[in-house]
């Protein structure tokens, strides 16, 4: 997620070189191209992040510092 991104509220996914952009309450890929594997599992994991990932829209849009919300991936 980038301070300048604009509405609908999304993120940013990357996989092994593989970049989309996806929206953060349907899990609609709005640019941009994951695996089908990897598309799953990052739906699932919005899913599950989806009160953070929308916390830090708010403070994106306020130009605020972000929250780290851990992969997929646990990093």
């Amino acid at each position: 997620m980038y301070h300048d991104d604009h509405n609908p509220p999304q993120f940013h996914a990357e996989y092994q070189g593989h970049q989309a952009l996806i929206a953060i309450e349907s899990g609609e890929v709005l640019e941009g191209r994951l695996p089908s594997k990897a598309l799953k599992l990052v739906r699932e994991w919005a899913k599950e992040h989806q009160e953070e990932l929308m916390a830090d829209w708010q403070l994106a849009i306020q130009l605020k510092p972000l929250q780290r919300i851990a992969g997929a991936d646990n990093d």
